[in-house]
């Protein structure tokens, strides 16, 4: 016989722009079964989201009444539902103070976690899912640390007091596919293996002169027309450079301790080689943290049976 604690109390779905996770947690926070598919908002076919959603929980279903709650790119505009922001800073409380509900055309009741912004002398900064994913780092006893989330759009976020203090936004991931595939940079890229100490070397000039990025992107051309790397460097020595400034414009100078990654790939390994080089130590988030903050707001919010 099943414990209380792995009796199932609530769905919580992670749904991107390009992959969609779902995870059916139990009554002490706990995941007990899981789905992933790289379904993300962009892949909906004719913006089904309604069907999409149903063929996922479905098999999950057959607890009637069985609260879900719902987090990421799919509460904006180009989503299911659009939902405002929250501002910073704040923490579980607030966001779970800003659920939307919706009803699906069978009667589901779907809520909806709310994005976060922020105000960078008057430029706007927004988030969707990474704050539940921070909720969820938070109630692992991370509550006071900066966190980098890598990614196409990587953001760095200061955590204080359980309350989500500040992130900033860097579009790392995009200007690195945009150059590699659309500039001429591209041209001089061969296909290899992790090249390690390319992107090192890429790194370290980063590090040392972020602001100084568009002149240094040039070097991406002229390293290996001149021998200094080969053919099958330049991609990685790309990815260090861009990494690298990231890293430089995030003020990694007035960071104390650790930064925690959250990520489950080569990319976020990445992260941990660049960090390190700067001279900073790191920490590696559990990969369902965005269950744990799915549970976390719901409970806050009540919403559990």
């Amino acid at each position: 016989m099943n414990s209380v604690a792995s009796e199932p109390a609530l769905i919580g779905i992670d749904w991107g722009t390009s992959s969609l996770r779902a995870f059916l947690i139990g009554a002490g926070g706990e995941v007990l079964e899981h789905v992933s598919k790289p379904l993300g908002i962009m892949h909906v076919k004719d913006g089904d989201f309604e069907g999409s959603f149903k063929d996922l929980i479905g098999p999950w279903q057959q607890a009637p009444g069985l609260p879900i709650i719902a987090s990421g790119m799919i509460t904006s505009r180009n989503g299911w539902v659009e939902t405002p922001y929250v501002s910073v800073p704040s923490g579980v409380q607030q966001l779970a103070d800003a659920l939307v509900t919706h009803k699906t055309s069978d009667g589901t009741t779907v809520t909806f976690v709310t994005g976060m912004a922020a105000d960078h002398n008057g430029a706007p900064d927004v988030m969707r899912g990474e704050e539940t994913q921070i909720i969820g780092a938070s109630a692992l006893g991370m509550s006071d640390c900066v966190f980098v989330m890598p990614g196409t759009h990587s953001k760095w976020i200061t955590v204080r007091s359980n309350q989500i203090e500040d992130y900033s936004t860097f579009m790392t991931g995009e200007v690195f596919a945009a150059l590699s595939k659309h500039t001429i940079l591209g041209t001089l890229m061969e296909e290899a293996p992790f090249q390690e100490v390319a992107f090192r070397k890429g790194c370290a000039a980063g590090l040392a002169e972020g602001s100084n990025l568009l002149h240094d992107l040039f070097g991406v051309r002229t390293l290996p027309l001149f021998n200094k790397i080969s053919g099958k460097m330049v991609k990685d020595y790309l990815s260090g450079l861009l990494i690298g400034a990231e890293i430089k414009g995030a003020d990694v100078a007035q960071i104390k301790g650790p930064v925690t990654i959250i990520g489950r790939d080569d990319l976020a390994d990445r992260y941990e080689i660049a960090l390190c080089i700067a001279g900073l130590k790191t920490n590696r988030a559990p990969d369902d943290i965005v269950a744990k903050g799915h549970f976390m707001i719901a409970q806050a919010a009540g919403i559990l049976s």
